[in-house]
């Protein structure tokens, strides 16, 4: 740890950087979970809702909303707020990992330009 900086402190810094990766699964599960949506109808609405994939995403994304109100009382909102940056990053390799969809040479150009404009914006 760095001189003068508490467990706590680096605590709350794990949990600034793990809301993206949270959102991002959640992104993957609901997209997981629109498999079982043939139209917006009543069967396919009632089919969802007792999918697990769906459930999870649910749970993941109400647990994220108490994590950011948690992350907000700690951070000011332009700090924390650059972080949710990197699910523009997450969700694309997640998809790329868990659900085989494509990933070009430019989306990982501008993946690394978002990195590092969340590393330049961080510390202004």
């Amino acid at each position: 740890m760095r001189k003068g900086t508490s467990a706590l402190d680096v605590s709350k810094d794990i949990l600034i950087v793990a809301m993206p990766f949270i959102i991002s699964a959640g992104q993957i599960l609901f997209k997981i979970s629109s498999r079982d949506i043939a139209a917006f109808d009543h069967n396919s609405l009632l089919k969802l809702s007792i999918n697990g994939y769906f459930i999870l995403a649910v749970i993941l994304y109400g647990l994220a909303t108490f994590l950011w109100v948690y992350i907000l009382k700690h951070f000011p909102l332009n700090k924390a707020y650059l972080f949710m940056g990197l699910s523009f990053v997450l969700v694309p390799l997640m998809s790329y990992i868990f659900l085989k969809e494509p990933i070009s040479p430019r989306y990982l150009a501008g993946a690394a330009f978002i990195i590092l404009g969340i590393w330049l914006a961080r510390t202004a």
